[in-house]
């Protein structure tokens, strides 16, 4: 995959995430959070206590790359390392935040996506399908595994809107504002770009590829770019007391590299290493996602009634779809030149995010690392 422009970090994703102790840091919350969540649903009901274990085997597999994002925009804009500073605690605090929020929209999107896998588990809905199944209950198991998930979500939803008031409680008045309504209207944005996805599965497609492109973009940046990255590098700027100019200035820089992000995702949805990703090579294309790579391709095509675009059209949203099958897309994508097209576009993406971070006014060791969770978000395997 094409490097994107700007030096290269010699600390690996991992490495980036652990430094300053943030991943420890974060996870502490995380998990902090969620003992005192079982506490208060076990005394609901313990039968209820299974929604908050799958919330947290979800929750301990990620890269933590968002909350990595608003720390090292913090740091940037002249926040404190000081473990015990109280900016800092609540910067660690909206990363858990963070954390729990993407994982209600993981929820959440796996029951709309029908998928099988996140981070090499079963999907929640799945897995609660399964003890369905395995309990002889009565009723029907998808059914139940659906809505077992649908309430998960619900319930770490409402998780992260508890983290991040109570991170915001012992800051200035402006900047828990100025947080907070950040943060809600990242909350709005990606619940669009939800929407916007799913409209988009149920449109009309293939006849204009050009406008079938640009309404995949519009979902990504919705969806995805926006909490994926701008709106994490505005948190942090706000939460060090910025002003707004500069979390503007920051957030310019974080939407073309969120895209950037997300168009990596939709490679890796059809060329990416199971063992790496942790879901099964060619999951986009079962689940017939509408992204710009599968667009591309059709725009490429020499013949948008041919033998390729056929064998395209066929195997999106056919869950049945073989590892043989899953092969010959790949090469239909790759012949038509739409990967080469996409692997410039993101580096494209990714050149003019890295100039608009070189312009920002940002304090080392923060600017530095911005730059390389810059890299470890586009150039990755996984």
């Amino acid at each position: 995959m094409p490097a994107s422009p700007a030096r290269t970090s010699a600390l690996s994703p991992a490495a980036l995430v652990d430094a300053e102790h943030l991943r420890a840091d974060v996870d502490a919350a995380v998990t902090a959070h969620l003992a005192r969540l079982t506490a208060e649903v076990g005394a609901i009901s313990p039968s209820a206590e299974a929604m908050v274990e799958e919330a947290a085997g979800l929750l301990m597999g990620g890269k933590r790359l968002r909350s990595a994002f608003c720390y090292w925009s913090f740091r940037a804009h002249g926040g404190s390392a000081d473990p015990a500073d109280p900016a800092r605690i609540a910067t660690v605090r909206v990363g858990a935040a963070l954390e729990l929020f993407q994982a209600a929209a993981l929820l959440h999107d796996d029951v709309m996506d029908n998928s099988d896998t996140r981070r090499g588990r079963p999907t929640a809905h799945r897995a609660f399908a399964a003890k369905h199944v395995g309990a002889a209950w009565s009723g029907e198991p998808v059914r139940f595994g659906d809505s077992a998930a649908i309430l998960i979500g619900d319930l770490v939803l409402l998780a992260a809107q508890r983290e991040l008031s109570a991170a915001l409680e012992a800051l200035p008045a402006p900047v828990a504002a100025a947080t907070r309504a950040r943060f809600d209207a990242m909350q709005s944005e990606v619940v669009v770009g939800q929407y916007l996805d799913v409209l988009v599965q149920a449109e009309p497609w293939g006849q204009d590829p050009a406008a079938d492109e640009e309404r995949a973009r519009d979902v990504l940046r919705a969806k995805t770019a926006s909490y994926s990255v701008a709106a994490p590098l505005a948190l942090g700027a706000l939460l060090a007391g910025a002003s707004p100019r500069a979390a503007a200035d920051i957030e310019a820089a974080g939407l073309p590299l969120g895209e950037a992000f997300q168009l990596r995702d939709d490679v890796l949805g059809v060329f990416g290493d199971p063992a790496v990703t942790g879901k099964p090579a060619g999951d986009d294309l079962r689940e017939g996602k509408r992204t710009v790579v599968v667009a591309r391709t059709l725009a490429l095509l020499p013949d948008a009634e041919g033998p390729e675009a056929t064998v395209l059209v066929a195997a999106l949203g056919n869950p049945d779809l073989s590892e043989a099958e899953v092969a010959r897309v790949r090469e239909v994508i790759v012949a038509s030149g739409a990967l080469d097209a996409v692997e410039q576009l993101i580096t494209d993406l990714a050149v003019r995010g890295h100039a608009l971070l070189d312009l920002a006014d940002l304090a080392e060791p923060g600017r530095g690392l911005l730059t390389d969770l810059a890299h470890a978000a586009v150039d990755r395997a996984a």
